[in-house]
């Protein structure tokens, strides 16, 4: 592909991304800092030949999402803090069945109603679960435009690859704002739209019909999917734990941050960089399965390592940084919430402190 640039929402590249990677339904319901998304797919959707549907409501969304599925199409829905909320059963209830989905959220300031600003408080939802049972979803947490487009062929893979259902973790910062995409550095390939999984509903014409379900009644059975379901998770866990690094050679601290608050704090190392300060950064991209083996190898191979966690919430990430570091290093956390972003010289003010 020729070297193509755009400019273009994050939100928008999103969507783009979404359709690109061969989404071919999707349903919605409005809500803000996501509204860009369901209007790109509402536009662009029937153009491509696929489906878009606007739901009732976020419940009708996530389930539309759980058919459509079952049926074998790649399927998505997106929403932002509280609509994710609204879709957790159905979200709980595609692990259940082991069905492939991609799951937009937009984040925004909570707790409630909150406010429309950017925040990252919704960490714990989405690497815990958020709904009832058992189970995880992956979660992948782009720091770019870029990014926002290429993860979402990989959402798409990775739920496909494990029929498990796939979390993108933006925000409101992130999908308002405009960046140039370039379409020509992508990973994309075509996609076969019309290619049905041997699993899926869709019609038993000469073959034994297919039972896709979450509920299991007898003695034993519902235990023996959930030790399947963790075996699967495990394999996750060794094989997709994805992270970016800068500057760990010889750091004295370690920044880590992800998502839009990554931008910031990679900024704010190179800065100190030039100064003279040995600091490093550590950025997760997937949320859950965390990068944990990172930080037990740094604390392992450096003595006296500090980190400094940096999220737009009080403290969701940095369970997961002391949870992997086992005690083995000093970790210091600066955060804001609510709309609150952490600023440069905040951060800076921070690590001289250390």
């Amino acid at each position: 592909m020729v070297n193509k640039k755009i400019l273009i929402t994050g939100n928008e590249a999103i969507g783009k991304g979404a359709i690109d990677a061969g989404c071919f339904f999707y349903a919605g319901y409005p809500i803000t800092p996501q509204n860009e998304l369901t209007s790109y797919m509402a536009e662009s959707m029937p153009k491509a030949k696929r489906i878009f549907i606007q739901a009732e409501s976020e419940i009708s969304a996530i389930n539309m999402v759980f058919g459509a599925s079952a049926a074998g199409m790649r399927a998505m829905t997106s929403s932002s803090s509280p609509g994710i909320s609204l879709k957790q059963e159905g979200i709980s209830y595609l692990a259940g069945a082991e069905l492939p989905a991609v799951i937009v959220n937009v984040m925004r300031g909570g707790p409630g109603l909150g406010n429309i600003a950017a925040a990252q408080s919704d960490y714990f939802q989405a690497t815990r679960a958020g709904g009832h049972g058992d189970y995880h979803c992956i979660v992948l947490a782009p720091f770019s435009i870029q990014e926002s487009y290429d993860f979402m062929k990989l959402a798409f893979d990775l739920a496909d690859k494990y029929r498990n259902p796939v979390l993108i973790l933006s925000d409101g910062m992130l999908g308002q704002m405009m960046e140039p995409l370039f379409l020509g550095r992508s990973r994309h390939t075509p996609y076969a739209i019309h290619h049905t999984p041997k699993w899926a509903i869709s019609g038993c014409l000469r073959r034994k019909p297919n039972v896709i379900r979450s509920l299991y009644l007898k003695e034993g059975v519902l235990e023996k999917l959930n030790l399947k379901l963790q075996e699967k998770y495990k394999k996750i866990k060794e094989k997709e734990a994805r992270y970016e690094i800068l500057y760990l050679e010889d750091a004295k601290i370690i920044l880590v941050a992800y998502g839009t608050m990554a931008r910031i704090v990679k900024s704010v190392v190179k800065k100190l960089r030039q100064k003279g300060k040995k600091i490093g950064l550590i950025r997760p991209i997937t949320l859950w399965p965390f990068p944990e083996k990172i930080f037990q190898y740094l604390s392992l191979k450096h003595k006296g390592l500090k980190f400094l966690v940096v999220e737009m919430s009080y403290g969701q990430m940095l369970e997961d940084v002391k949870l992997a570091l086992n005690g083995k290093a000093k970790v210091e956390f600066l955060g804001r919430a609510g709309g609150g972003i952490p600023t440069e010289e905040e951060i800076i003010k921070r690590v001289i402190a250390l």
